[in-house]
């Protein structure tokens, strides 16, 4: 019996800065941010979002557009590395606020739980529920993944950013794609990208000339936790490079595939950083798995990468990247990095350029090559069903793209630095966050969501 997505929705950020603004006030030369990296657009959250808000809406798009019996989802997990609590798992918050507005108790049968390595969280969510449907055939699931690539001012991030979140049924007899039990897996423990606790003095913060009594050891430290990573954009490349080519040939020898493997794949949907990461980090096994080989892996470092070089700029490579790759990096130009949702982003933007252009492509095969930093891949494939227009024609990815507020640089600025307190785009038909508790002592922190008419 097949199983795979039955359907799909998505929440992205309503306001985005366009990549050239960004580009002036940080004196970057923009033609290398648009078509050097295919940058458009980085959509970022709004005042009254978060992670549970993107997440929330999506799971409710969802339930709604699909008219979803919540008593017969099993499971809801999430994918996510943007948790907003080190205890209390997002999936939690979303079942509370389903609940909230489809009625009490109807999720209290329902597993929930986090996801998190990188970008990759997702895509182990979804092997999870997809394992959990096949062996019990009656019983339907959703992924959820939901993130905001925050990176610091003036980094060599900050023009990756995004913010958004997807949502899928899984189930038997799948109407949009279903997958085969075959997922090649490659990984390695290394500090390409993380999100550590750090410590700084006390010092640092206050100097001098404060006299609390809580700052009188100024030598002591605090911990704390940022959004923004640690990273090395050209280490994270290469283990990103080498995790997927390992990933790659794993799961063509699983597959007992003898010649090339991607030619059988009509679209391949990777995790996109920056809308161009794929196509840069593909000639390599494009280059491997020829059908006569390109290069053979024995040439000399420097000789190497020259000829990776000179193949990634061949009308071969170009068509081959216009023809399996470009579909997936559409909606990553106008959205910027969603960490575990990039590749379902990826997904839903190829399955949304197909039904617009009106391609047919039931029965053909999709490959996808995930990545997540720390690090992993994943490679496997799904195979698109009969019904995947009837299950895509409600999901307006484009139009809405479409219809984001563009923000100016000061009020950017300003959201990034949390002292943004008012909406820049009034709530309509979506969840907010309404408050966070800051006097009650058995409830500090804690978040309160509502959904607005």
């Amino acid at each position: 019996m097949k199983t795979g997505i039955d359907a799909i929705s998505f929440d992205v950020a309503k306001i985005h800065l366009p990549i050239r603004t960004l580009a002036t006030f940080r004196n970057i030369e923009a033609e290398k941010l648009e078509k050097g990296l295919g940058l458009l657009k980085m959509t970022l959250p709004d005042a009254h979002q978060d992670v549970v808000v993107f997440g929330a809406n999506a799971l409710t798009k969802l339930i709604l557009d699909n008219q979803i019996n919540l008593s017969e989802i099993s499971r809801i997990y999430v994918g996510t590395e943007s948790t907003i609590d080190s205890s209390k798992p997002i999936s939690s918050f979303l079942i509370s606020l389903m609940e909230q507005k489809f009625g009490e108790n109807i999720l209290s049968e329902c597993d929930v739980v986090d996801f998190t390595f990188a970008c990759i969280g997702g895509v182990d969510a979804l092997q999870n529920c997809i394992d959990f449907v096949r062996l019990n055939t009656n019983k339907k699931a959703i992924v959820v993944t939901t993130d905001i690539a925050k990176y610091d001012l003036n980094s060599t991030g900050e023009y990756t950013q995004g913010s958004g979140a997807l949502a899928m049924l899984i189930t038997t007899n799948p109407k949009i794609m279903a997958f085969e039990n075959l997922w090649a897996t490659s990984t390695k423990g290394v500090f390409d990208f993380f999100k550590p606790y750090r410590s700084i003095s006390k010092k640092s913060i206050t100097g001098n000339d404060n006299n609390e009594p809580w700052f009188d050891n100024l030598e002591a430290e605090i911990e704390i936790h940022k959004d923004q990573p640690v990273f090395d954009g050209q280490y994270s490349n290469q283990c990103y490079m080498d995790r997927i080519r390992s990933a790659y040939f794993l799961f063509k020898k699983l597959k007992n595939q003898t010649g090339n493997l991607y030619n059988s794949w009509t679209s391949i949907v990777m995790h996109l950083p920056y809308s161009f990461q794929g196509r840069r980090m593909l000639s390599e096994i494009y280059a491997l798995d020829a059908e006569n080989k390109i290069i053979s892996g024995e040439e000399s470092a420097s000789d190497y990468q020259n000829k990776l070089k000179e193949i990634s700029k061949s009308e071969a490579y170009q068509k081959f990247v216009i023809d399996k790759l470009q579909p997936a990096e559409i909606a990553s130009s106008l959205i910027g990095n969603l960490y575990t949702g990039s590749i379902f982003m990826g997904l839903l933007s190829t399955l949304c350029h197909y039904y617009d252009t009106k391609k047919e492509i039931s029965g053909q095969k999709f490959g996808f090559l995930a990545y997540g930093s720390g690090s992993k891949s994943k490679v496997f494939e799904g195979t698109i069903e009969e019904d995947w227009k009837s299950s895509i024609s409600s999901v307006t990815l484009f139009e809405t793209l479409k219809e984001s507020f563009e923000i100016d640089f000061e009020t950017y600025e300003k959201l990034h630095k949390k002292e943004q307190k008012q909406s820049v785009h009034l709530p309509k038909n979506e969840w907010v966050l309404n408050r966070i508790e800051k006097e009650n002592p058995n409830l500090l922190g804690a978040r309160y969501y509502k959904w607005i008419d």
